[in-house]
């Protein structure tokens, strides 16, 4: 093994005490935090308590802080809001309060701290770090601990979470909750649009965000809201006629419905608060128009914890349980936080300082400044709504010489049609005429080529499956009617949303080019399909709406279970030989084992699987859940791994099997894959204009370079135009999926929270990162999702 890889077996709990507390309002996720915490926590040695009810419980003492065990935290990880309660404190407010919260920790040997929640409990548990030292000096003098007590706990090690569902917090691009108040806010607009329809209304939505218009924001991009009202981004002067001048263009345009969606801390240019029932008087006294206020609520607080939410938690427990063991008596209290899909540690007072500063801003009225600071993910997300929301009309577009071809291939993926919504209009904008071609490269071959307008794509973000028409024929063996259907419509660039199969066919079109001068144009590939198994992106559109699916579904299958004791289930999974569904899905839905192609495994590994759910059967969690990729292994397959457990759990347990077959590719795209499509999606299409321009000479374009036939893929932390020919080294061609794929890191995690002993490379944790505070005029390059 390598010196340079840090193996986390080096690092020992044993003789730590951990407590982990919930604080301020809850989130959806919290509990996968804790679950993951007092998992890990154990695991490597460590004794873990719980501190119910927050900070007051910490300050109270007696039950309220109560050592967990591997099976108290069992089925918390698909429950919303937080199993070990939360509590406004403000006796921990008090100096007194935190003297007595120090000595109920100190009596029971706790010096390391997990504290999940938002800024103003992250910012109590900085403080109580700082005053540590005095808070046991006190408790000396008056005679309540020794000095050999305070001694041996005389320093206190705090690491954060944050969990809000506003998003409001800076440094992170996502705190847990987030995304699952996403889905209950686009369930409620999904539901209200379709009696919207019925009945031509406007509906004015209120959604949560007293400081932080996040949530208001993506939703109003995830569902191609009409207008939005965010506290970062006032309304300009005069905005209540501009308003009702585009609702009712929007009608005039057939559109028989309008949204509205308001932040709850929303206000106009003079921090004037703007209330969703103002803003419906003003339509219904201006336009005359139906409409109506739904006011979201503590609904969005509510409900089970999306995949991504359970993932997030899951990974920023086990990485503050390292943080906690690595952390040196100088080290400052950090946050573990996510930056693209990587975790990071931020040092806490940092991110409190930007956040503070951000409402420092919107007092000040410095709004430019306000969105600047809350990064480059919400800055985008802004951008992007701006670009997308207001209809362009044909006097204000400057028609250029440009045709721009959007096509769906391979199979169908939630959030494929976000994507066409975003590249045809922001494609209108950019004065190219866009072409829609219909049933992939077969319909190229075929003719099935259409001019598609503005309006056309009206309403498409919320609708699953592909609307274009997708198929998996590869354009070889069509290639010359393919050529003859671009000439005939002087297509100019090419934009391809899809699986491998568009993925192959863009190398196909490339390797044409010498024998035929129309594909001489730029041209782009958006990943889209639920396997997750395109080379050169982390994730893929439609990923994460089947990952809900997978997880969902096993949630049910879980409750069954819990129903009749010692039984496990086999859940076959899609994927192709890409075990990411699988894995993933496994971490998400707390599965025991997850069999993927990528990890071989045989015999001897399943046997020690049975083993391990025969122990499991002995304790009080009488269920086992086990998924398989669809093509993890030709012999061991889904009914072999039935028949063998059936076998070796006789008079232990019995066994269900499932394959979850083609739901993971149905219903609507989830907020993450509606918001990754469009901003994706906008992204290449800004890319093919300025391809368009570089390559126009004597009034033809032709592009015939590597770097004009790319794949836009999201790499880390941002996201990265990468010519195909260079991914073909990346790329293992006959199962379909890239050499290496970073999800493969999470698979000890999904071990280790189900009890098994394994290896842990920890090689990216540990390095205590600063905040970056974006420049005056920083020039946006990678979007962060």
């Amino acid at each position: 093994m390598s010196n340079t890889r840090k193996l986390f077996e080096n690092l020992s709990g044993a003789g730590k005490s951990i407590a982990v507390l919930t604080s301020g309002g809850d989130a959806q996720g919290m509990n996968g935090a804790v679950r993951a915490v007092v998992r890990m926590g154990i695991y490597v040695g460590a004794k873990v308590y719980f501190i119910h009810e927050g900070y007051q419980g910490m300050v109270d003492g007696g039950d309220n802080i109560k050592e967990a065990n591997w099976e108290s935290v069992s089925s918390m990880l698909q429950v919303g809001g937080t199993v070990i309660g939360s509590a406004r404190c403000s006796d921990f407010r008090a100096r007194e309060g935190r003297v007595r919260a120090a000595f109920h920790l100190v009596s029971r040997g706790i010096t390391n701290l997990c504290v999940i929640g938002g800024d103003g409990s992250l910012t109590g548990a900085n403080l109580f770090r700082e005053e540590w030292s005095s808070l046991l000096q006190e408790l000396v003098q008056s005679g309540r601990i020794d000095q050999h007590s305070a001694d041996a706990n005389s320093v206190l090690h705090i690491v954060g979470m944050v969990g809000s569902i506003d998003n409001d917090f800076c440094g992170t691009d996502m705190t847990i909750g987030t995304d699952s108040a996403l889905h209950r806010i686009m369930e409620v607009v999904d539901a209200i649009m379709t009696t919207a329809q019925s009945h031509q209304r406007t509906f004015v939505l209120e959604v949560m965000g007293r400081h932080c218009g996040y949530l208001a924001l993506v939703s109003a991009l995830a569902c191609g809201a009409d207008w939005v009202f965010i506290p970062e981004m006032p309304p300009k002067d005069g905005w209540e006629e501009q308003m009702c001048q585009r609702l009712s263009e929007n009608r005039a345009d057939k559109k028989r419905l309008n949204i509205i969606i308001v932040a709850e801390g929303a206000i106009d240019s003079s921090n004037k608060p703007i209330s969703a029932e103002y803003v419906k008087d003003l339509v219904v006294n201006r336009l005359g128009y139906d409409t109506r206020v739904t006011i979201l609520g503590h609904v969005q607080r509510g409900g089970t914890p999306s995949a991504f939410d359970r993932i997030l938690a899951s990974r920023m427990g086990v990485e503050a349980v390292l943080a906690l063991l690595e952390a040196s008596p100088g080290t400052p209290a950090c946050v573990v936080s996510l930056c693209g899909n990587q975790a990071v540690r931020l040092p806490l007072m940092e991110c409190v300082q930007m956040t503070q500063d951000v409402q420092k801003a919107m007092d000040e009225k410095r709004f430019d400044d306000a969105v600047r600071l809350r990064g480059r993910s919400f800055e985008n997300n802004l951008n992007t709504y701006k670009l997308l929301s207001h209809r362009k009309t044909d006097t204000e577009v400057p028609h250029g010489p440009f045709t721009v071809a959007v096509l769906n291939v391979g199979a169908p993926a939630a959030g494929m049609n976000a994507a066409v919504r975003s590249a045809v209009r922001v494609g209108i904008t950019e004065g190219h005429r866009m072409m829609a071609v219909q049933d992939g490269f077969e319909g190229f071959a075929k003719g099935q080529i259409k001019e598609i307008k503005w309006g056309d794509v009206g309403g498409w973000t919320g609708q699953g499956g592909s609307l274009l028409g997708t198929k998996r024929t590869l354009p070889a063996k069509h290639i010359d009617k393919i050529a003859e259907q671009m000439r005939i419509h002087r297509i100019n660039a090419l934009l391809v949303i899809g699986g491998f199969e568009a993925y192959l066919g863009l190398q196909e079109l490339l390797a044409a080019r010498d024998s035929y001068d129309p594909f001489s144009v730029p041209m782009v590939m958006v990943p889209s399909t639920v396997s997750n198994n395109i080379p050169g992106s982390d994730l893929c559109i439609g990923a994460d709406t089947a990952l809900n699916a997978i997880t969902g579904t096993c949630d049910r299958i879980k409750q069954s279970a819990s129903g009749t004791k010692r039984r496990v289930f086999i859940i076959e999974t899609m994927g192709g030989y890409c075990g990411y569904l699988a894995s993933v899905g496994g971490l998400a839905a707390g599965a025991d084992a997850a069999y993927i192609y990528e990890e071989p495994f045989d015999i001897r590994d399943l046997q020690i699987n049975v083993e391990h759910l025969r122990e499991k059967m002995k304790t009080s969690i009488q269920r086992g859940l086990v998924l398989r990729n669809e093509s993890c292994n030709e012999n061991y397959t889904t009914d072999f791994i039935y028949q063998l457990y059936s076998e070796e759990g006789k008079g232990v347990f019995d066994c269900r099997k499932n394959v979850l077959g083609h739901m993971q590719q149905g219903g609507a795209p989830s907020p993450f894959d509606r918001n990754f499509g469009t901003k994706i999606a906008a992204k290449a299409m800004q890319w093919i204009s300025r391809r368009l321009k570089d390559f126009y000479q004597e009034g033809r374009v032709f592009a015939n370079t590597e770097d004009s036939a790319c794949l836009l893929g999201m790499r880390r932390r941002a996201l990265v135009f990468q010519p195909v020919t260079q991914l073909k080294e990346e790329t293992d061609f006959v199962h379909r999926i890239p050499k290496e794929q970073w999800w493969l890191k999470l698979r000890p995690l999904m071990k280790i929270l189900a009890k098994y002993r394994t290896s842990y490379d920890i090689s990216d944790s540990g390095q205590l990162e600063h905040v970056t505070r974006p420049r005056a005029r920083d020039i946006e390059i990678a979007i962060t999702i």
